[in-house]
C-alpha cells in the first residue's frame, strides 16, 4: 500500500505530531458537535425514537474520521478519546428537549452555515494527520475529503435518502479545495499556521456561495425536455 501511496507524489517532511494534537484539540470538539448536531437533527425530522437520534449523532460525528484512520493505519481516534461518545450523545439530549421551532425555518439554515464551517476545520484536520502520518500529499488531501464529508454520506444512507454528495450543491467541492490548499501548502514548505485557517476559509467561503447562491457543478448528460 506504501508503494502505491508513494507513486502519487513524493512524501515530503512530515508534520510534527505535536502540532497536529494541538489540532486535534482545537478543532475536533466543536467539528464533532456540528456534523452530530445534522445526524440528530435529521433524526428529529424522521420522528425517530432518542436510540436512533443518538444512533444518527453518533455515526455522523465521527464516520468520516473513522474511515480516515482505518485507511491510513493510524488508531481510531474516539476509541481512545473519553470525551467524543459523549459529545454526540449530549447533542442528540439537546435536540431531544429543545422546542422543534428551534431547528426550523431560517434556524435550520443557519445550522448548514455551522456544518460548512465543519466541513472546511474537519477536511484541514483529515489532511494534517494524514500528512503527519507520512502519506504523500496526494492521498493526504483524499483523507482530508473523507473525513469533511463521509459522516455526513453514512448518515444519508442509513437514512434511506439521496446522499449529499449525489444533490447539486457543491458539497465535495469545498472539502477538496480545502485539503488542496493543505496539502500544497506543505509541499511549498509554507507556515503552516498560516496555510491552515487560510485552507478552512477557503472551503468554507465555497460551501457558502454554494448555499447561498445553490451553486452546483454542470451534471453529465441532456439537460431534458428534449435537449441533447
Amino acid at each position: 500500500m506504501h508503494s502505491i501511496l508513494a507513486l502519487s507524489l513524493p512524501v515530503t517532511a512530515r508534520l510534527p505530531a505535536s502540532d497536529v494534537f494541538a489540532l486535534i484539540a482545537a478543532l475536533d470538539p466543536a467539528g464533532i458537535a456540528i456534523t452530530a448536531l445534522s445526524g440528530a437533527l435529521l433524526a428529529a425530522r424522521m420522528r425517530q425514537t432518542f436510540v436512533t437520534m443518538a444512533f444518527f449523532a453518533v455515526v455522523t460525528g465521527v464516520g468520516g474520521g473513522t474511515v480516515r484512520d482505518l485507511l491510513i493505519g493510524a488508531p481510531v481516534f474516539w476509541v481512545h478519546n473519553a470525551w467524543t461518545a459523549p459529545v454526540c450523545l449530549g447533542v442528540a439530549l439537546m435536540v431531544w428537549f429543545s422546542p422543534a421551532r428551534w431547528w426550523q425555518g431560517e434556524s435550520t439554515r443557519m445550522i448548514e452555515w455551522a456544518d460548512a464551517a465543519g466541513l472546511g476545520a474537519y477536511a484541514v484536520l483529515g489532511t494534517a494527520k494524514a500528512l503527519a502520518l507520512g502519506v504523500a500529499p496526494v492521498p493526504a488531501a483524499m483523507m482530508g475529503v473523507i473525513t469533511g464529508c463521509v459522516g455526513g454520506v453514512i448518515r444519508d444512507v442509513i437514512a434511506g435518502r439521496p446522499s449529499i454528495i449525489m444533490r447539486p450543491e457543491l458539497y465535495v467541492t469545498p472539502a477538496a479545495l480545502t485539503s488542496a490548499i493543505c496539502a500544497g501548502g506543505h509541499m511549498a514548505g509554507l507556515d503552516k499556521m498560516i496555510v491552515w485557517p487560510l485552507a478552512a476559509l477557503a472551503g468554507f467561503g465555497l460551501r457558502g456561495a454554494a448555499i447561498h447562491w445553490q451553486l452546483g457543478l454542470p451534471a453529465y448528460g441532456p439537460k431534458g425536455n428534449g435537449e441533447k
